[in-house]
């Protein structure tokens, strides 16, 4: 492992953590009053997940290539249903909004849906970091990990900042930036 090794697995982390980075943002933005632990939650997840598509990408590669080439074309659309749906809810929300009303929070199993939806692409990489040995693969991965919570973490801080001062048009803002992230990823994975 050398300095370019180090050097790629950053810049690889950085634009994996982009589309989570944006949700996180959308999740700051829906919920002013997050709790500082649910921030960390949020970026943890978004972590989690980028970390584990790259190594379940890895493990298919040396082990089962052929089912996951097959599966590899329905990434985007996945993802694209996934985010419509959270955008959606989200953007609706956020319409039919009441002044007085309390904000819809962001649940465990929305998050959930979060993490999946902007890391599936990531399994792809497992193709990229294919020709590393374990070691190399876990040090990428791990890289990734931590620049994702980082950036995501930061997502939420900026949010929830903006968030406060947008108030109910956060929450329609969030959604359309989830919406957004969807077809962004669908379009970036049907050209290339």
């Amino acid at each position: 492992m050398n300095f370019m090794f180090f050097l790629e697995c950053i810049l690889l982390g950085i634009g994996l953590a982009m589309d989570a980075f944006s949700v996180s943002l959308a999740n700051g933005l829906n919920e002013q009053g997050m709790k500082k632990g649910k921030m960390l939650g949020i970026a943890g997840i978004f972590a989690f997940f980028q970390g584990l598509m790259p190594l379940i990408g890895w493990v298919c590669v040396h082990t089962i290539l052929e089912k996951f080439s097959a599966f590899e074309k329905y990434i985007p659309w996945i993802a694209l249903i996934l985010l419509l749906l959270i955008g959606g809810k989200m953007l609706l929300d956020g319409i039919m909004h009441k002044e007085g009303d309390e904000p819809q929070r962001v649940g465990i199993i929305a998050l959930l849906i979060q993490g999946v939806a902007t890391s599936i692409d990531a399994l792809s990489v497992g193709f990229t970091i294919a020709e590393h040995n374990i070691w190399q693969a876990l040090t990428a991965i791990l890289i990734i990990t931590a620049l994702t919570f980082g950036i995501c973490l930061g997502g939420v801080v900026i949010g929830k900042t903006f968030g406060t001062k947008l108030s109910t048009k956060a929450t329609i803002f969030g959604g359309i930036i989830l919406i957004a992230i969807g077809i962004e990823i669908f379009i970036t994975g049907l050209i290339g």
